[in-house]
C-alpha cells in the first residue's frame, strides 16, 4: 500500500468536503497532528478509522473497496 498516495487522497476528501484538518480531527477525537501525519503518508489511518471516514465522507460500496485498497 502506498502510504503517501493514501494520504493525498485523504486530504483531497478532507478539502472536498471544507473541513480544517482541526475540523476533521475533532470530528474523529484525534489531534490535527494526526490528521496532518495521515495525510503526508507519514502514518496510516486505523481501519477503524478509515471506516469512520468512508461514512462520514458517504463514500459508496465501489468507493470504498478502492479506499480501503489504496
Amino acid at each position: 500500500m502506498d502510504m503517501v498516495k493514501m494520504g493525498r487522497f485523504l486530504a483531497e476528501l478532507r478539502r472536498e468536503h471544507h473541513f480544517t484538518q482541526a475540523e476533521l480531527g475533532e470530528k474523529l477525537g484525534v489531534t490535527n497532528k494526526t490528521i496532518s501525519r495521515w495525510e503526508t503518508g507519514n502514518y496510516m489511518p486505523p481501519v477503524e478509522m478509515l471506516e469512520q471516514l468512508s461514512t462520514l465522507y458517504d463514500l459508496s460500496i465501489n468507493e470504498r473497496i478502492v479506499f480501503s485498497r489504496l
